[in-house]
Parts: structure tokens; sequence; C-alpha cells
């Protein structure tokens, strides 16, 4: 056979490179693989993402209470709420007790001081899902708390994640709904209060920073924000808030208290009113 003949019935050479492609261009595209590696990189992004956002609130919370540092009570200025724009202030005597089945015609809504419930409400960090009576919660004012008011109507979604920074596991603050109130969010301390539209205002932060534990303007000096526990109060079902207006019946704003509800609060292991704790 002369040299570079093709035996009969072998592939020419381009045939062969022909099926090699057509061999090549039918294999499966690899698609989990690419769907694996699509999902680590959007898992990747999410968890950046999250803690991007997490950090950037943490600093702004950060930024808020420096800011705020000024208005820390001195010997040169005991109560520097005074300086804040649209705190208001009254005096208020403490001690006077109701029984739990009480109410109170507060002056002022939400009250900030006044008559109120024998047991306090927990405000050792304490975000209270749902309304809580105003009787307990005007008595964790007493013992030098600060509490967030908002009305869930207006605060909602990333405001209310905002509103929950300044209370949510920090002594001494509590924070709860207020049904029907007449600004987004209203601070209450002993004999203080100030209302603002927005919960990035600034005054927030110098509100708490000059008023939580101020030993100048509450009048239980050393008294707890732990719960009293089951039967007395629950922080875990508490009292609920009555948006209804108080009846004739309900104790004025001058009341002194009485002998049994100080008596019920000396039986739950509190003091008699008046006293560090009661």
């Amino acid at each position: 056979m002369a040299s570079g003949t093709r035996k009969k019935g072998t592939p020419k050479k381009s045939a062969v490179k022909a099926a090699r492609g057509s061999v090549v261009a039918q294999k499966h595209t690899p698609w989990g693989t690419i769907i694996a590696v699509v999902a680590i990189v959007l898992l990747a992004a999410g968890v950046f993402g999250y803690y991007y956002v997490a950090s950037s609130d943490n600093r702004a919370q950060r930024e808020r209470e420096e800011s705020a540092a000024a208005f820390t009570p001195s010997q040169q200025n005991p109560d520097p709420s005074k300086d804040i724009e649209g705190v208001v202030t009254k005096g208020y005597e403490g001690g006077a007790h109701v029984l739990p089945t009480e109410r109170v015609a507060y002056d002022q809504s939400p009250p900030f001081g006044g008559p109120h419930d024998g047991f306090w409400a927990a405000c050792n960090g304490v975000v209270y899902p749902q309304g809580v009576r105003s009787e307990n919660m005007v008595h964790s004012l007493e013992h030098g708390a600060v509490w967030i008011a908002y009305n869930p109507d207006r605060v909602k979604g990333e405001d209310l994640e905002t509103l929950k920074l300044r209370a949510e596991g920090k002594p001494f603050m509590m924070m709860s709904p207020y049904p029907g109130l007449d600004s987004a969010v209203s601070l209450q301390s002993w004999g203080h209060q100030l209302k603002v539209d927005s919960v990035e205002d600034e005054r927030i932060d110098q509100f708490i920073a000059a008023l939580k534990r101020n030993p100048n303007t509450y009048p239980e000096v050393g008294a707890s924000c732990d719960a009293l526990g089951p039967g007395r109060f629950d922080p875990d079902n508490p009292p609920p808030f009555n948006p209804n207006k108080p009846g004739p019946d309900a104790k004025p704003m001058d009341y002194q208290g009485s002998e049994g509800a100080a008596e019920e609060n000396m039986g739950s292991g509190g003091q008699q009113p008046g006293q560090s704790g009661g």
C-alpha cells in the first residue's frame, strides 16, 4: 500500500475532530456548582450586610450617648434637664400607694408622678410588647427609672428597633407602647416629661443622661428596679394598660395613700410609703 494511502473504512481526520467536538459540545453545564457558588456569594453578602447595619446602628447609638454626656448631673448642675428644650416639670410628693384594683386620676398622659400602685413595674431594661398599667409604671419612676412610652401607630419597624436601643437591657430603663399618645415618643422620669416626634431626636439621650437615677430628682434613692416576682408584679404577664378614662371612684392626685395599700406593700416584701424601696 502506498505511503499516505488511507485504509478503506478508516474515518478521515477531519471527521474525527468533528465528532470529538460534538461530544464536548454535548457535555452538561455544571448548574449545581454554579447554584452553590451563587448561594454562597448571596449568603456572604447577607451576613456582611447584617453586621454592617448592626454596626452602624450601634455606632450611631454610641455617638448619641457621647453627645448626651454633657447632660450628666453634677454638683454644679444637679438637674441638667432644665437645659433641654421641651422638658416639662411638676412637683410630686412620693410614697402614696393605691391597691392593684384601684386607679388614679392622673393629671398628665402619660403620667410622671403622683399616687401609684404599691408594686413597681420591672424597670431593669425591660421592653414591654404591650401597654402596662400606668399605676405600676409611675412607681418605677419613683425609684429613679426612665420610662420610654411610644405611640404604636407612629413608631414601628426600623424606628421601633432604634428606640429599643435606648432601653433594652439597660438598668433603670423600661419601654412600652402607649396607645393614643399625642406624640411619637414620650419620656418620663419622676416629675419630668419630654415629648418628641422622632426616634432620632438627640433630646431622647439627653433626657436619659440627665435624669436616669439622678439622686436630685426622684424620691427613693437606692430603691430597686427588679420585679417583685409572680403574684406581685410579673414582667412576663404585667397588668395591662387601661385606655378608658378613670371613673369617679379613681384616686385624686392629692391622695395620700391608704393603710391597706401600705400593709399590702409591706406584706409583699416592700416597705412603708416614703421609705427607700417603697
